[in-house]
């Protein structure tokens, strides 16, 4: 049973070690910058007399198995009120013992972050009454957090919206730690509230970003960015449907060379996607009311994403007082950044975690970009994209001679398409690295075609254990090249289409197509039409 007296004066940290989340990545790789020309291109204005500003709070939920101060599970499927410890819903005489996996977590997601660290850090009180919260406050780290001062780098690109990506960043004020309140559920029917704790204690990492973003796209921008370093550290799974990464939104909008606007802060947003439609929505909401006449109140807004509108639900004008207190339970947390001293365990060594941290998003970017010579548009299709990403290292490194380029083409093409035509999910998609390294294989010594391989992946989606060369040659789906044959098959599609050959003849040049469509007919699409294409042209010809 879980001891929660804790009388020794030195802050206690539950074992949990981080060192083996990383033994996955053996090739460190140093950081290096994109090998693109960074572009000061603006989005587009709403309005050229106004500037909006956007700034972000991440809630970011670490991945753990046992609660910040509790050792409660923290699995997002359990049943309600079954992840509770005596100290979750504020036991008399239960005091907190604060997890090591947590305070690593936090660490190292601040160094790949570039924020200073501070060598001593403190928990506060912040004081509110709520029913999802038994002790009537929430433990956090308000004066002195365990990191400031970062500078996050990212890209925007949005194709369709921009021409191309431009590098932005944006200035992180504090990293701190902090456990979730419970959840309350509404029953509107039986006018009554319940109250699940699962989520009491959930250990989270605040970010708080300045205010030095322009517009919704910039904002999703780094919702993706920094949803995927998490999930790259291993210390968020970044699954914002599950509540593991939640994003406030604050906007205001001022006019050009003037103070910045009354801001509004947006909760309750579902989605990177979502991050931008509501900030957008937002903004042009703040510049209609402006230029009517109206004031902004400094106010809470929730994102209705059913309608795509943001709807008011309490103002801030008079500031609400959390009493904030250091927490009396809690001592300093120190962090060591000099040599590990021998038999202690409690100790967060800092520049053993520092050599820990994987390859960054913006770092196999670059390589994949300078390595195998791949577009920005493709190494960030890629990067964004883990299933992705890991099966194109799969193939090339199951045979190094295979062309990255033709292999990137076909899992951006080829597959997604076979993907999204049977509504799979990507992570659970029955083509494997072997499969489509296969079928490469194939085409690159013209055994079958682009036409075919796409046939072989329809039927292997409902016969995954099968090979793909299996599949060619229960279908006798070999290419034809054989040139005899070809030129057989050009002249029967030429006897049998003399309106179309005469027209040829006569300079309609677009009815060519129809010709090379006809020899593809005729062989289930099996013909290798580039030599068909000649052939018919030099029969022509004559």
């Amino acid at each position: 049973m879980m001891n929660f007296m804790n009388k020794n004066p030195v802050i206690k940290l539950r074992q949990n070690s981080w060192t083996d989340s990383f033994k996955k990545w053996d090739k460190r790789i140093e950081s290096r910058s994109v090998p693109f020309a960074t572009t000061t291109s603006k989005h587009p204005k709403t309005s050229l007399k106004w500037n909006s500003v956007v700034g972000l709070e991440i809630h970011a939920q670490i991945l753990s198995q046992s609660k910040l101060f509790s050792g409660a599970e923290t699995s997002f499927l359990s049943p309600v009120n079954t992840n509770v410890a005596l100290f979750d819903c504020a036991i008399p005489g239960t005091l907190p013992v604060l997890n090591k996996r947590c305070v690593e977590a936090g660490v190292i997601t601040a160094l790949a972050l570039s924020c200073k660290l501070n060598h001593t850090s403190t928990f506060d009180r912040k004081h509110y009454f709520y029913a999802d919260l038994p002790a009537g406050y929430q433990i956090t780290q308000q004066r002195q957090p365990l990191a400031q001062d970062g500078t996050f780098s990212f890209f925007v690109y949005t194709p369709g919206v921009h021409k191309k990506p431009y590098r932005k960043s944006s200035k992180l004020k504090q990293l701190q730690l902090e456990q979730d309140s419970g959840k309350s559920l509404h029953d509107e029917d039986a006018k009554i509230s319940l109250i699940d704790l699962n989520r009491a204690g959930i250990p989270l990492m605040e970010l708080v970003f300045e205010p030095d973003l322009s517009d919704g796209e910039e904002a999703a921008a780094l919702v993706k960015e920094l949803a995927l370093i998490l999930q790259t550290l291993g210390t968020c799974s970044s699954k914002m449907e599950e509540g593991a990464l939640r994003v406030d939104a604050n906007v205001s909008v001022n006019k050009l060379d003037e103070p910045l606007g009354v801001r509004t802060e947006i909760k309750n947003i579902g989605s990177a996607r979502a991050v931008a439609t509501a900030v957008q929505f937002e903004i042009k909401r703040q510049i209609s009311e402006l230029e009517k006449g109206h004031e902004i109140v400094n106010e809470t807004r929730s994102w209705d994403a059913v309608h795509n509108i943001t709807v008011s639900m309490r103002d801030k004008e008079e500031k609400q007082d959390y009493r904030f207190m250091p927490e009396p339970n809690l001592p300093p947390l120190r962090l060591h950044f000099g040599k590990k001293e021998e038999n202690n365990l409690n100790l967060i060594d800092v520049n053993l975690l520092r050599t820990q941290i994987p390859e960054l998003p913006e770092q196999t970017r670059t390589r994949l970009i300078e390595q195998y010579g791949l577009t920005f548009e493709k190494a960030n299709i890629l990067t964004n994209n883990t299933v992705l990403l890991q099966m194109f290292h799969d193939i090339l490194n199951e045979k190094n001679t295979r062309d990255p380029m033709v292999v990137t083409n076909i899992l951006l093409n080829e597959m997604l398409t076979v993907v999204n035509k049977n509504n799979m999910e990507l992570e659970s998609c029955v083509l494997t690295h072997r499969h489509i390294g296969e079928a490469i294989d194939l085409l690159h010594e013209r055994i079958i075609n682009n036409l075919i391989m796409r046939k072989i992946f329809k039927e292997l989606v409902s016969r995954p254990n099968c090979s793909t060369m299996q599949i060619v040659e229960e279908n006798n789906w070999f290419q034809i090249t054989d040139k005899v044959e070809l030129k057989q098959l050009c002249q029967e599609v030429l006897d049998g289409n003399p309106d179309i050959v005469k027209k040829y003849k006569k300079g309609k040049i677009k009815v060519f197509g129809a010709l090379i469509g006809q020899v593809g007919k005729r062989t289930d699409f099996r013909a290798d039409l580039s030599s068909a294409e000649k052939i018919l042209k030099e029969m022509l010809s004559t």
